[in-house]
């Protein structure tokens, strides 16, 4: 593994680690009930924190290649939550996602940030840097 590449693997465990102390505040400190789609987007998001730090500290020349997948995933999830959240046509068309909707928005910072938008954020990051690691990487 190149010093390159482990340096976008470190952005990329930052990243995630980041994410997932913000959704365990909004979920643990503001009491903010995560809907269905939140709890899919975790599911995702919190094993990228522990396969990247393990890959990094064995030198995994290959752990971007799992990164990445659970990042396109995730990122597609948030996609479509905050989809679903901002734009009517989706809106009304949206499942229903159990106790708490998914169309609802916890925040709406600047008229737009919502969790998913942060957590959507954070996946695109993750899956740029994981990217940017597979091509810096020695065969």
């Amino acid at each position: 593994m190149t010093k390159k590449s482990e340096n976008y693997l470190i952005l990329s465990w930052i990243t995630s680690f980041v994410a997932m102390l913000g959704s365990l505040y909004f979920s643990e400190i503001r009491q903010f009930i995560p809907c269905t789609l939140c709890w899919y987007q975790r599911i995702l998001m919190y094993p990228i924190v522990l396969i990247l730090l393990v890959g990094i500290m064995k030198k995994d020349k290959n752990v971007a290649v799992y990164s990445l997948v659970f990042s396109g995933v995730g990122f597609c999830i948030s996609a479509y939550h905050y989809l679903i959240q901002k734009v009517s046509f989706f809106q009304e068309s949206a499942p229903s996602c159990g106790q708490i909707p998914c169309t609802g928005q916890y925040i709406n910072w600047f008229g737009f940030v919502t969790i998913p938008f942060l957590a959507g954020t954070a996946f695109l990051m993750i899956f740029i840097f994981s990217l940017m690691a597979l091509k810096s990487r020695k065969g």
